[in-house]
């Protein structure tokens, strides 16, 4: 088997796959007020098309996927993607992305077809706090969806809780109080600098991920005992606190970059190949598998691309970097 490996040496085996660029949630960090730019309905790969793509990306070695959106679960075939992807025989790590506003429905389905865990995006307790950063969203809805996920089995469920200044930063504390009691998973993210409105968010709400940490061993009066391994290979450094189960991760993309251990690509709704999140460079294989290319032709284009791969993304640096794509358009 060829093993996608770039030209620093990484070994690529992990695929995000955005399902949809549409989300039922507005969050002002992720989407502009005037809206996304969302594709027609027309431009996005069915699920067969999806599916073969993973299919041609698992014969490279690509062992583990995720899907995202916008919010993935707005797909109408969303299970039955799932199930298509869970069947591929290299594929050993099925996850999801989500928002969990449809989680409670779906849950169940989604597990049975192969997910075996999911990461949610919950950044406040607050009901209010919640409906501004979504812009209308329901917090009680979600936290159906997290206690239905973790009813369906899935595991670890992983919360992921965007820290802004001047926002929610105060609950730092309380969400980590909500972690532990529901055995979940908490992952604390830098705002990132991606899109219109990632840009104006960092440049106003950044907060870093070294307070954090400061916060939570005060709040835990225990040593974080760092994890290494931890499953699903991504850019969090994770935490145990004590000899307990529960994991605490924080993403620090920008004050300390992580792109040196980098073993994924992107893969959005139109099938475009994603090399990185800090840079605009992308390759359609959507619009070649429309033309009618073979799988060896789309394999190549797939090896050709991941050869390109940059060394690192640029956030901090370049004042105009990724400035035409909205993290919704591409997964995070």
């Amino acid at each position: 088997m060829q093993s996608l490996i770039d030209s620093f040496g990484r070994r690529i085996d992990y695929l995000r796959v955005s399902v949809i660029d549409r989300c039922n949630y507005s969050c002002f960090y992720c989407i502009p007020p005037e809206g996304a730019n969302t594709a027609a309905r027309s431009d996005f790969l069915s699920g067969e098309e999806l599916a073969r793509l993973v299919r041609l990306f698992s014969e490279l070695g690509v062992s583990k996927v995720r899907f995202t959106g916008g919010e993935p679960l707005m797909r109408r075939d969303m299970v039955e993607l799932a199930q298509q992807v869970a069947d591929l025989p290299g594929i050993h790590d099925l996850s999801l992305s989500t928002n969990a506003h449809l989680l409670e429905r779906h849950a169940m389905s989604l597990r049975s077809a192969g997910v075996s865990r999911v990461n949610i995006s919950l950044d406040t307790l607050n009901p209010a706090t919640f409906a501004e950063i979504t812009r209308g969203g329901d917090l009680a809805m979600v936290l159906r969806g997290i206690d239905a996920a973790l009813a369906a089995g899935m595991r670890p469920v992983k919360l992921n809780m965007v820290i802004m200044k001047g926002i929610n930063e105060h609950e730092i504390e309380a969400m980590l109080d909500f972690a532990i009691e529901r055995g979940a998973d908490l992952r604390f993210i830098e705002t990132m600098p991606i899109g219109a409105a990632g840009r104006e968010g960092t440049a106003s709400h950044y907060y870093p991920a070294s307070k954090v940490l400061e916060r939570v061993r005060k709040q835990c009066g225990e040593e974080l005992i760092a994890v290494k391994g931890a499953k699903g290979a991504g850019p969090a450094n994770y935490y145990q606190i004590g000899g307990g189960p529960v994991r605490i991760g924080v993403i620090s993309a920008i004050s300390r970059h992580f792109c040196e251990g980098c073993n994924r690509v992107r893969l959005t709704a139109r099938g475009d190949l994603v090399l990185c999140l800090g840079q605009e460079d992308t390759v359609s294989l959507g619009a070649g598998l429309r033309q009618g290319w073979s799988d060896a032709e789309l394999t190549q284009a797939i090896l050709d691309a991941i050869a390109r791969k940059p060394e690192r993304h640029e956030f901090g640096e370049k004042e105009d970097v990724v400035r035409f794509r909205d993290m919704s358009t591409i997964g995070g």
